[in-house]
């Protein structure tokens, strides 16, 4: 009982002290802010050595603890990684300044003049699995926006995430921010998890959950506060009958192998019916040789004997490992029809030179992202030109696909009068 107070002690001071330095950081310049996230990567850059040693200790441990090869790439910081990472808070601190902008504006016939203004959100929980990375990503844009961030990193990443947490503050010290303003929850007792998903009495604006389906179940499930999050990654590439293959080869790969553990990895490929041996067969044998596992229906594994039967639940499954689902499927509306049966709202590609079909998979389907001719591996914050991302929103309120600096504020309203009453 003592340790639970302890803890229920511990962690609403930490929200206490978060919600008293959001006033500091929404009051932050641009500059100030652009200043402690240019200190941050090149701290970052400074302690790569560091950063890597405390990576081989997670590492270490998660291969002792049987962490699938999935999860530990999730969780591996190379040199190219961090230096990504240092790239990333710098690229974002490259952005334009998302606060104090003017949504809009208009006059009323009273002469009340309206502004619809950019203002941040507040205090921001981030929990989160695997991905030390998302340390530096969460901190940098929450604080570009004139947030304030808790992080709550998973048990795997723990030294990992220390050392970067440990970095980042050296950014706000170098700007005068507040050390508040980075928040790291320093116990990697689940429990704390549950006094986040509180609220911790009113300091939490929104609690922003990353990981796998069980931790954000949870958190949708449980949290007393706001939540912008996506459940699954269950994405789709969709090959048309009238798909050029090299074009179709590339994609495939790509969308499936170049990460599997990533949530924009393609999970299911619809291949058109009448062209399963001219393009399907081709586009099965080169995942194979790419180490992929083939899970394909009645018609798949009849042209392509080496693959396994797929059950009815691998239609829905998000595997972040190296097997897909291949289910043959009649027309672009088939495929519309189980994507909008089996999907998860997050990311879908059609391949095809026909625009007229292309135009139509684009609009009927209601994912947060949809493409053509590209690889669902796109669907990235920084490759949305957005900078670093917080995660890929599939929700229908406030933001949805890559969460970035515009979609971690709010608005308000400032009128100006020049002494109107109503009557």
């Amino acid at each position: 009982m003592t340790n639970s107070l302890q803890l229920s002690g511990e962690m609403l001071a930490l929200g206490r002290s978060a919600k008293g330095a959001a006033r500091t950081m929404r009051d932050a310049s641009t500059e100030t802010k652009n200043k402690a996230l240019r200190a941050a990567a090149a701290t970052i850059r400074s302690r790569a050595n560091e950063i890597g040693a405390a990576n081989a200790k997670d590492l270490s441990a998660a291969t002792s603890s049987g962490l699938t090869p999935a999860l530990r790439d999730r969780l591996m910081l190379d040199g190219k990684r961090i230096e990504a990472m240092a790239k990333g808070i710098e690229d974002v601190a490259a952005l334009p300044d998302p606060v104090g902008r003017e949504l809009a504006r208009w006059t009323m016939p009273n002469g009340l003049d309206i502004a619809r203004i950019a203002t941040p959100i507040g205090v921001i929980a981030m929990i989160y699995e695997s991905r030390p990375n998302v340390t530096a990503d969460a901190a940098a844009l929450a604080l570009k926006a004139g947030n304030i961030t808790i992080l709550r990193g998973g048990s795997e990443a723990a030294h990992s995430s220390a050392a970067i947490h440990a970095a980042m503050m050296e950014g706000l010290r170098a700007a005068g921010l507040p050390d508040a303003a980075i928040s790291l929850v320093p116990t990697t007792d689940r429990a704390a998890v549950g006094l986040i998903l509180t609220g911790l009495e009113g300091t939490i604006d929104l609690i922003i959950p990353r990981g796998g389906k069980g931790l954000t179940s949870r958190v949708m499930a449980e949290a007393r506060v706001p939540v912008l999050a996506h459940l699954e990654g269950v994405c789709h590439v969709y090959v048309h009958e009238k798909a050029n293959l090299a074009t179709a080869r590339e994609i495939v790969l790509n969308s499936k192998m170049r990460r599997t553990g990533v949530c924009g990895a393609a999970e299911t490929l619809l291949i058109d019916r009448n062209i399963v041996s001219s393009h399907g067969i081709p586009l099965l044998k080169a995942l194979t040789e790419a180490g992929c596992e083939i899970r394909g229906d009645d018609l798949v594994r009849a042209a392509f004997p080496a693959a396994r039967p797929a059950a009815e639940d691998d239609w829905s499954r998000e595997y972040l490992d190296a097997i897909i689902a291949v289910k043959t499927v009649d027309s672009v509306d088939d495929a519309i029809r189980h994507i909008e049966r089996h999907g998860s709202n997050h990311t879908e590609s059609i391949v095809t030179d026909d625009s007229r079909v292309a135009e139509h998979f684009l609009a009927a389907l209601d994912s947060a992202i949809v493409l053509w001719n590209a690889s669902t591996q796109f669907a990235d914050g920084a490759e949305f030109g957005m900078g670093a991302e917080i995660g890929i929103g599939t929700g229908k309120l406030h933001a949805r696909g890559p969460v970035g600096v515009e979609q971690l504020t709010t608005f308000k309203y400032v009128v100006r009068g020049t002494g109107q009453v109503r009557p």
